[in-house]
């Protein structure tokens, strides 16, 4: 055991549905002392983001968020399936949310959401070279496409227009990245 882990005592499932599992594991601290850590398992293999590029517009769904009781601005973003890759899911959530299918994908980065209570990882894609193709959503998925350019974009991120941390993420990296190999 690292000097940082934590040992599991005891698990507990308390909450089985169909996107998440919630669990209470009780664990021993560094110090001899027992805690508890809610902790929140993804049923599929992660989450996708994708900062979709036309020119120099991000293209972006505007979604409402029950959680949250309002609608933010996000870059496209879905599950992996069960016996997707990845890239596979972000080329097909971008093909759902708003119609364009990308002839260009590069993976630019993958992070944990909130690794305090959960176990999700998201895969950030940009695309670009993107086709027009038939939009074809989920059921009970309503979302208004909205295009901003790259700029206007990040500009929105300091002024608190755009809120949600996968797209501040994808939406620096993908700024950063397209800057670096000009």
């Amino acid at each position: 055991m690292g000097d940082l882990d934590e040992k599991t005592i005891s698990s507990r499932n308390i909450y089985d549905g169909k996107i998440i599992k919630v669990r209470l594991d009780k664990v021993l601290l560094r110090d001899g002392k027992e805690s508890y850590r809610e902790i929140v398992e993804m049923t599929s293999k992660g989450a996708v983001a994708i900062v979709p590029l036309v020119d120099d517009k991000v293209y972006f769904v505007k979604q409402y968020r029950k959680s949250l009781g309002k609608a933010l601005l996000e870059i496209p973003a879905g599950r992996v399936d069960a016996g997707e890759e990845p890239a596979d899911s972000a080329r097909r959530e971008l093909t759902e949310e708003i119609g364009f299918w990308p002839n260009e994908l590069q993976q630019i980065a993958f992070f944990y959401s909130s690794p305090g209570f959960s176990d999700e990882v998201i895969y950030l894609y940009l695309a670009r070279d993107l086709v027009k193709h038939e939009a074809d959503r989920d059921e009970g998925e309503y979302l208004e496409i909205q295009s901003f350019p790259l700029s206007e974009a990040l500009k929105m991120i300091l002024s608190g227009e755009i809120e949600d941390g996968k797209t501040i993420t994808g939406l620096l990296l993908a700024s950063y990245f397209l800057s670096n190999i000009k």
